[in-house]
């Protein structure tokens, strides 16, 4: 795998689910990664996979978060085991008695372990898959809110209408919002090394940085993917001091054209900035923690032309800024 790409596998629970890890260890379908020079990672089966190749980079780049209540899925159902891994990983349970003579009866029953040619599902080798949950290591609130024992699907089935969750188009574009990450928002201050009182100063931020990036998610194994899509819309700047006016006076810059407020250029000094901050006061000895914020809409575009939109996201951070009184010459 090239130095510098992941690939998150992520830990599956359920009902009477050992601890074990899809592509960890012999349990589990297939996991086979390659990477790319271009970072994206492809398998042959089994997983959610993804795509981060034209995702946000660098040091301060950071996730998302949902401007509603609205939160990524915390776990997922998805193709977990063939029916020969499904019995090499319950049978030891099983000889172990470690779940219980009873449940472990009710469960040979379940999957006709007796059967030598039809238990768990056998018979159907390559035509479908036994689905597990598998959880957003990120989200650990949720991670048992997927509680479903192992199921069948046969190929090109859907799964049960009843089960959240269960890895779709739209369930992949919002694991893929997850995975999201969008460049730092320290915004450039100018003009002069120090911002002085009274005096407007411009604020903007990279334009060649902030473009829209995306995250693809998909499972191989069932021909599914969708591509989750962040656009940066608006800065909003708060100045850390209830003595500042900003420039709107709503404190947001909306992006215009492509870019997020406008750099400083000599000559500019007597304008009034589209995007900036002027303080009233100056800092002392200390500093202001100005806050920068984007907004990013997010949309996405799924297999069978599924699509539609997600609730904006917002990354912001915080920086000093020192703010001086203007120096008058006495002569």
């Amino acid at each position: 795998m090239t130095a510098g790409v992941v690939v998150s596998f992520i830990a599956s629970t359920g009902a009477a689910h050992a601890d074990d890890t899809l592509g960890g260890d012999t349990q589990g379908v297939q996991q086979n990664a390659d990477a790319g020079d271009d970072g994206t990672v492809s398998v042959t089966v089994g997983g959610v996979v993804f795509d981060r190749s034209k995702n946000g980079s660098g040091d301060s780049a950071g996730a998302l978060t949902s401007s509603t209540s609205w939160s990524p899925p915390p776990c997922w159902y998805a193709p977990k085991y063939t029916p020969e891994q499904l019995q090499e990983y319950l049978e030891p349970i099983w000889e172990a008695e470690s779940t219980g003579y009873q449940w472990d009866a009710e469960q040979r029953e379940k999957y006709n372990a007796d059967d030598e040619k039809k238990g768990f599902n056998k018979d159907k080798t390559g035509k479908g898959y036994w689905w597990g949950s598998y959880v957003n290591e990120s989200y650990p609130p949720g991670w048992d809110s997927c509680d479903e024992d192992y199921f069948w699907v046969d190929q090109g089935d859907p799964p049960p209408a009843d089960i959240e969750n269960a890895v779709t188009p739209e369930v992949l574009a919002e694991l893929a919002y997850a995975e999201i990450r969008v460049p730092g928002t320290e915004v450039t201050l100018a003009p002069a090394e120090a911002t002085k009182v009274n005096l407007p100063t411009w604020a903007w931020l990279d334009g060649a940085e902030f473009k829209p990036v995306s995250v693809t998610a998909s499972v191989p194994v069932l021909g599914i993917e969708a591509t989750a899509t962040a656009e940066p819309v608006a800065l909003e700047i708060e100045p850390g001091t209830p003595d500042a006016e900003t420039y709107p006076a709503s404190g947001v810059c909306e992006i215009d054209d492509g870019r997020i407020g406008e750099p400083y250029a000599k000559g500019k000094a007597d304008r009034t900035p589209p995007c900036g901050v002027k303080y009233l006061r100056s800092s002392g000895d200390g500093t202001f923690p100005l806050r920068a914020t984007v907004t990013w809409e997010i949309h996405w575009t799924g297999s069978g032309g599924a699509g539609g939109d997600l609730p904006d996201g917002q990354f912001g951070a915080t920086q000093d800024v020192v703010v001086q009184e203007i120096q008058a010459v006495n002569r």
